[in-house]
């Protein structure tokens, strides 16, 4: 039997910079659908990818002193990068300055311009650099860009439209038609009242104030916008061609079954992508979900707060895998969601390193402790046991159930309610207890056996939201990941397998306080980094002396009780300089840099056993250190701390 498609995205990443925990947890949260797709038996391709045009990105590169190719190119490996450590199952990562994508895009221009739903005009409004977007003064809200809050700038300038209002009641009559497009609700209703409903005006889709995009092909001084170019990579990511020449891959996914984004782009997705396609004459998606943020303690992160958390810094002190369970645990299905240090060593030691991973390592040392390892099914049951079991197996119809209504967190939360479920059922049964009577063995027996299939059981659900812990967590039972068919049994580990003799410690607990102290070092190590560097010299060397060399020399710390220039002599100061209880007249070259009143009182480095000679008609016993750098500029070495005159330096 053929297996069903499902073909979902993620919006694809915006090249402006290193994406924070926020935009990283959307990829997690489709990679745990997808995963969970596949385990029903879709055949599902999971699209992702970087949005690389754009005045912002030509602004940054400028900035950076490289190219806009160069600059998309470094900063889309490191989200493709971070999308890997986060072990992510994408089947295509798109980049929309592939040379085919753009190809597609200029067709998709070309066909729409023809068809006359792209005409030229000329746009007057206030631009959102950020957004790439335009706004009338009636949209902006307290004077600011309605989407992000960021201050907007007067534009004008030639452009092509798209002509929105041509489909807008179309799109209306769709969307009142199948209430499962846009989900929550509560974007549904904003979208409507908001947008739809008013009226719509037509779409700014070109541009002449910058060059990096794409052209197009017909008025090569325009660039074609940012929405017709990023949105298009849903169905030229899989293959489409608007001469008819699409992919056997386009023909089997599209239309899509979900596209996942954040809620502050739904409208681009619900109202601009459903009518692009409209114009195309093809089949719209089937359901656009609009999730929520995840927030920093302290509200929605940006650099500017310096409240920026990354996935690959959160993953340094949790791993992988305690990141993935708490963007996805903590994130409501409408409500933005809070992310804190504090919270996630609460999360860490509470649910994974006690519910899961102490039941894990319980389970496997009683098994070793009493059995050697060995796990038996005896059939000596109990009435407690049926409990056990019916929890195990409804398991799978919760999460599916949670799954089907995109309701990760809640999918997650039903899996943990079934290992605190293993968790009260060794407080039911007391194994150690079982252990101390001969006559209770092989209830004993079947007790740890029930531990065993039920975490395994628990652990194949685990899967799609922590794979490496599930892997982990099977590889120690000595356990398969079971077929979504084999969910609806109890019993089917193989009785006589044996365990792990050495478990391992899944989450290890941490300590707060620890956890912020660390924190705290590494923002400030971040910090000195940025700090500007002092300048450094190289010097010729000289060739190496020897200790006994060095030995001879004697440098005693001075101090200055007089100077005066040397007459007719523009570098050199005549400095008396109190070396213990003698006096010694030192001439230096330093008048440049130092006047004869700055001198007396300092303490300074003298290189005594230097051997007299005449400067000038003045006699030299000794020499004053000093640094010099690139330009000339001198200054005396002299001590760090309070030193008496004499003192020996060594």
């Amino acid at each position: 039997m053929e297996k069903k498609k499902f073909y979902m995205t993620t919006a694809i990443a915006y090249t402006s910079g290193k994406p924070h925990i926020g935009n990283t947890y959307e990829i997690v949260l489709a990679d745990s659908i997808a995963r969970y797709k596949r385990f029903e038996g879709y055949d599902v391709f999971f699209q992702t990818g970087t949005d690389e045009h754009g005045l912002k990105i030509e602004q940054k590169a400028e900035a950076a002193g490289i190219t806009p190719k160069e600059y998309v190119d470094q900063v889309a490996g490191q989200i493709k990068e971070i999308w890997d450590l986060m072990n992510t199952s994408y089947d295509k990562f798109i980049r929309t300055t592939d040379s085919d994508h753009e190809a597609q895009v200029q067709k998709i221009f070309k066909y729409l311009y023809d068809k006359g739903d792209i005409y030229k005009g000329y746009y007057e409004g206030m631009y959102c650099t950020p957004c790439e977007s335009f706004f009338t003064e009636s949209q902006l809200v307290d004077g600011k860009c309605p989407d992000c809050g960021r201050e907007v700038q007067p534009a004008k300038e030639e452009a092509y439209f798209f002509r929105m209002s041509k489909y807008a009641d179309r799109l209306i009559d769709y969307i009142n038609t199948h209430p499962e497009f846009i989900q929550p609700v509560s974007r549904k209703n904003e979208m409507m009242n908001n947008f739809l409903l008013p009226g719509l005006q037509d779409l700014c889709v070109s541009r002449t104030s910058f060059t990096w995009g794409i052209p197009v092909t017909f008025d090569p001084k325009h660039v074609i916008y940012v929405w017709l170019d990023a949105l298009t990579n849903y169905i030229t990511g899989i293959g489409y061609d608007c001469e008819g020449e699409s992919s056997d891959l386009f023909k089997k996914n599209w239309p899509a079954d979900l596209h996942l984004i954040g809620k502050d782009i739904i409208r681009f997705h619900t109202i601009y992508w459903p009518i692009f396609l409209m114009a195309l004459d093809l089949p719209l998606p089937k359901q656009v979900f609009g999730h929520p943020w995840l927030l920093q303690g302290d509200g929605k992160m940006s650099k500017s707060k310096g409240n920026v958390l990354y996935a690959d810094e959160l993953a340094d002190f949790f791993g992988v895998d305690a990141v993935r369970y708490f963007v996805l645990h903590e994130m409501p299905f409408e409500n933005d969601g809070v992310i804190t240090w504090e919270l996630m060593v609460e999360r860490l030691n509470s649910e994974l390193a006690n519910t899961l991973g102490n039941l894990v390592n319980r389970t496997i040392s009683m098994s070793n402790k009493y059995f050697g390892g060995t796990v038996t099914q005896t059939g000596a049951a109990e009435e407690v046991d049926e409990d056990l079991k019916k929890t195990v197996l409804n398991t799978l119809t919760k999460v599916t159930d949670k799954m089907d209504q995109l309701r990760v967190a809640d999918a997650l939360t039903e899996i943990f309610a079934l290992f605190k479920r293993c968790n009260k059922y060794i407080d039911e049964t007391m194994p150690w207890a079982l252990a101390k009577d001969e006559t209770k063995k092989d209830r004993l027996s079947e007790v740890l056996y029930n531990l065993v299939e039920s975490i395994s059981y628990g652990a194949t659900l685990l899967e799609s939201f922590m794979p490496s812990t599930s892997r982990r967590i099977l590889e120690q039972l000595n356990a398969e990941p079971r077929t979504i068919e084999q969910m609806n049994h109890f019993g089917l580990y193989r009785s006589g397998a044996k365990v792990t003799d050495k478990p391992e410690i899944l989450f290890a607990r941490m300590d707060i306080k620890e956890v912020l102290e660390k924190v705290e070092a590494r923002k400030a190590a971040e910090e000195a980094a940025k700090a500007p560097k002092e300048p450094v010299i190289d010097i010729e060397p000289k060739e190496n002396i020897s200790y006994d060399d060095f030995a001879r020399l004697q440098f005693q710390v001075g101090e200055i009780i007089s100077c005066e220039a040397v007459p007719k002599a523009d570098k050199l100061l005549c400095s008396q300089v109190k070396v213990g209880s003698q006096v010694r007249q030192i001439v230096s070259g330093i008048r440049n840099t130092y006047s004869p009143e700055e001198m007396v009182g300092k303490k300074v480095m003298v290189l005594v056993n230097l051997e007299p000679r005449k400067i000038r008609g003045l006699v030299s016993e000794g020499m004053l250190l000093c640094a010099e750098d690139e330009n000339g500029n001198l200054s005396l070495v002299t001590p760090e701390k309070e030193m008496p005159a004499g003192a020996e330096i060594s």
